[in-house]
């Protein structure tokens, strides 16, 4: 196997990476895929309260048994849509340096009495 020469395009080795979107920005796509969808929830608002109350409560019509876990189940992952998820972030300390919780009562005393 044989490599091709570099042809002197591009950063030079070692030199950091410049330009571009910063960390956790979403792309376009992404931007308007949420907007469309938002879009879409707000405008059925009223539908999907409907069907919500139908799939918690039943309907005797249809032959709908009541399921209100499938009915947050389904709320859940409209959510989803609408909101972005959070990623989990967990704070720790090392051995040498564990992470301390202070807290701090302060009692201020305020005098509203005039000379």
């Amino acid at each position: 196997m044989t490599t091709k020469p570099k042809s002197g395009f591009g950063r030079p080795k070692g030199t950091p990476k410049t330009g571009g979107r910063t960390a956790g920005t979403p792309n376009k796509a992404t931007r308007e895929f949420r907007e469309t969808i938002n879009k879409l929830l707000e405008g059925n608002a009223d539908n999907v309260a409907k069907w919500l109350t139908i799939v918690a409560e039943g309907d005797l019509k249809r032959e709908i048994k009541p399921d209100p876990g499938k009915a947050l189940d389904l709320l859940a992952k409209l959510a989803e849509f609408a909101a972005p998820k959070l990623a989990r972030t967990e704070h720790v300390g090392n051995s040498d340096n564990p992470l301390q919780a202070i807290m701090k009562i302060e009692r201020v005393i305020i005098d509203n009495a005039k000379d």
